[in-house]
């Protein structure tokens, strides 16, 4: 049953549900995992998405990522990118068989690689084959479905449409990013759009896009009072206590950021092969961290340019004494 909320009704922080977003290379189970661990807040975890492939199964990648022993205390929903009916229901039913009863899919992904698939983003374009998807999707899917989209294609002016759609069918929740695909992360999100969703939606509808400061989320919520679902990605990636600032728990210490971030790097290091892949991937972490300290480009710098772990770790040893937590 939908939960409907007064429009007038300001809720509280504590009130709202929060969603940490799929970011592709970054968000996985090794960094949800510690999260969940140092700072939590955090009611549902979206996956990175899933693409179908011709083989019919998950990668290893894929597949140890949604392992429930690796997402132990987690609500994690996995996120599917297709634009293949068939594809979303076989795909749907293996992570049935791990557990899960809902699965995301994926209309907000701007990358040109792709939406030149028509998948993403790029699906928004062809709201007929979309609309013929879903109805395949929810007359034979056994699991609960529910979407992250943008707002069109190219305009703003295609939502509506869209939202005709979205309403036709039983969605557990809407995810929106109020930019368009073109828009990439730039521009500013489309408040009014998401405020008409907001109003026409028959599903629980959850904001997601540009929360990066307590700040980011009042000018949200004093917009849109009687929202209940915030999903947050880039914003907790450079700031894993964002969640406890909205809140009003300022909890989080350097020394728990620290922690945090070695639990990361550990794991990193015991599954991964090879200096450089594990420099790489705490190098796309870094590229969003360096933002909760002060004085931190020279220490970013050297980190980017960091070819072996024992210069990675003295940098950021060097980081963690020498600098403060800007919040």
């Amino acid at each position: 049953m939908r939960t409907v909320i007064s429009s007038d009704r300001k809720l509280l922080s504590s009130d709202r549900k929060y969603y940490l977003a799929p970011l592709e290379g970054l968000t996985g189970y090794i960094y949800r995992r510690a999260y969940h661990q140092y700072f939590g807040g955090i009611d549902r975890y979206f996956t990175p998405f899933i693409k179908p492939n011709q083989y019919g199964h998950l990668s290893s990648r894929e597949r140890n990522d949604i392992l429930p022993e690796n997402n132990h205390g987690m609500q994690v929903v996995p996120q599917i990118l297709t634009n293949n009916a068939e594809d979303f229901i076989e795909t749907a039913a293996k992570l049935q068989q791990y557990g899960y009863k809902e699965v995301n899919l994926n209309l907000g992904c701007p990358s040109k690689t792709v939406i030149n698939k028509k998948r993403g983003s790029g699906f928004l374009a062809f709201p007929e084959e979309l609309d013929a998807f879903l109805e395949e999707v929810f007359t034979k899917s056994k699991v609960g479905v529910s979407i992250k989209t943008r707002i069109g294609k190219e305009n703003p002016d295609e939502f509506a449409h869209l939202m005709e759609i979205y309403n036709k069918y039983p969605l557990t929740e809407l995810i929106v990013h109020p930019r368009v695909q073109q828009d990439f992360y730039k521009n500013t999100p489309n408040l009014s759009v998401f405020m008409e969703a907001l109003q026409a939606a028959k599903m629980p509808v959850c904001y997601n896009g540009d929360i990066c400061s307590r700040a980011d989320y009042q000018n949200i919520i004093e917009r849109c009072p009687q929202l209940a679902l915030v999903m947050i990605g880039r914003g907790i990636l450079a700031n894993p206590n964002l969640i406890g600032l909205i809140k009003g728990d300022l909890t989080a210490s350097k020394e728990i950021v620290r922690r945090f971030h070695n639990h990361i790097y550990a794991d990193y290091k015991e599954v991964m092969s090879g200096e450089r892949n594990v420099l790489y991937k705490m190098k796309e972490l870094w590229f969003y961290l360096q933002h909760s300290f002060t004085n931190s480009d020279k220490y970013a710098k050297k980190i980017r340019k960091s070819g072996r772990l024992a210069m990675y770790e003295d940098t950021v040893e060097s980081l963690f004494e020498e600098q403060e937590l800007i919040y």
